[in-house]
C-alpha cells in the first residue's frame, strides 16, 4: 500500500498498526479517537499543527525499516 497525505488514518492503521507509534511520537496522541479515523493524514496533521510532509517521511522510514 502506498501511503500519501490523502490516506485516511483508518486506512493507515488497518494496513499497519505500528504506524500508530510513529504518529504518537510525532505528537499525534489521538490515534485511537474515533473522530480521527476518517481524517486524512494531511487533515490530522493540520489539526495538530504538524507538517504533513515530515510526518509522512517518518511513516515511510518506519515502513522501509519494517520491510528489511
Amino acid at each position: 500500500m502506498e501511503i500519501t497525505k490523502q490516506t485516511t488514518m483508518g486506512e493507515m492503521l488497518e494496513y499497519n498498526r505500528g504506524i500508530a507509534a510513529v504518529l504518537m511520537e510525532c505528537g499525534m496522541h489521538c490515534v485511537g479517537c474515533p473522530a480521527s479515523i476518517g481524517e486524512t493524514l494531511e487533515e490530522a496533521c493540520a489539526v495538530h499543527g504538524l507538517n504533513a510532509d515530515d510526518v509522512l517521511a517518518e511513516i515511510e522510514e518506519y515502513l522501509a525499516n519494517e520491510a528489511e
